[in-house]
């Protein structure tokens, strides 16, 4: 649980759009130090700029958390600077979709490393920063938020990329919360999952790996990616509503984190499916004519 923010440390992975910004502002307001990431430039710029007007200290840099060499580095930079981290936010992630056997090596690659391995390195790198500095103040509190998204409580078609990366999260996340029980009652963790929230990442492709520049998307992929986009921009609970109930959730050590808990029923109707072995439910009961046109759509492609 943490109820002290100010001078506290925040690390914030995808910290130049979305929920990374929401919550580097949110964190800015209660007089955190921050530690800002992200893989785009211009958008980091930004951000260090207006929260830096706000007399918050920063520490920007640009890294691409997928990669070992790279967070080592910033992790010993943030140690130099600030010491361990108090919260740590392993937000960064990218979308993708399409038929999942359409996914090519580097689809994989890419999603998963943003998605996964980022979240990996930000649990390996501070957490046992985190410990050594609550071993050596009983009064020290740390936390760790993991952003996954319904889509790692559920299986939606033409998305299987995706899911697999934020299931692996949803896995890690649980895992991590039971492993800090058993070591220490000072450091908490949660995990995010978001359901269609304007955030930008179904624009993810604006930062693909230069090595996948000459892959053109599939004809699945132009589905799914049109599709997101417009239950995303439809959305009616805005990213800075959903960073607000990240902080209230760390001050009630509160580890499920929902954007939009009317979407538990589905998660509900999933674990029905596997406790009594029957056969996935189809995802769209609710919203036939959005399985209409996705089949329609899929299948005239």
């Amino acid at each position: 649980m943490i109820t002290e923010f100010k001078g506290r440390t925040a690390i914030i992975t995808g910290a130049g759009s979305g929920f990374g910004l929401e919550v580097a502002r949110i964190a800015a307001s209660r007089g955190m130090h921050l530690v800002l990431l992200d893989v785009q430039k211009d958008a980091l710029d930004a951000a260090q700029a207006e929260l830096e007007a706000t007399g918050a200290q920063v520490l920007a840099q640009r890294v691409d958390v997928s990669c070992a060499e790279q967070m080592t580095v910033l992790a010993e930079a943030v140690l130099a600077r600030f010491g361990a981290p108090h919260l740590v936010f392993n937000n960064a992630g990218v979308g993708s979709g399409g038929l999942i056997w359409e996914n090519s090596v580097k689809d994989w690659e890419w999603v998963l490393g943003v998605n996964l391995w980022g979240v990996i390195h930000g649990v390996r790198l501070f957490t046992p920063m985190m410990l050594a500095a609550a071993k050596a103040d009983p009064t020290w509190r740390g936390h760790i938020v993991n952003t996954a998204s319904m889509a790692g409580l559920l299986t939606p078609p033409n998305m299987g990329v995706y899911n697999v990366s934020k299931h692996a999260v949803v896995a890690l996340s649980e895992t991590l919360y039971q492993d800090l029980r058993l070591v220490t009652d000072q450091i908490g963790a949660s995990v995010l999952c978001p359901y269609f929230v304007a955030t930008g990442i179904h624009q993810s492709d604006r930062n693909r790996p230069q090595d996948m520049a000459g892959e053109k998307p599939t004809a699945s992929q132009m589905v799914n990616q049109a599709m997101t986009g417009k239950a995303v921009n439809s959305g009616k609970v805005t990213a800075a509503q959903v960073a607000q109930k990240v902080f209230a959730a760390l001050e009630a050590d509160q580890f499920y984190i929902f954007s939009h808990p009317h979407a538990l029923g589905n998660v509900q109707t999933r674990m029905e499916d596997v406790l009594q072995a029957r056969n996935p439910t189809d995802p769209f009961a609710e919203r036939p004519d959005v399985g209409v046109t996705l089949k329609a759509a899929l299948r005239a492609a």
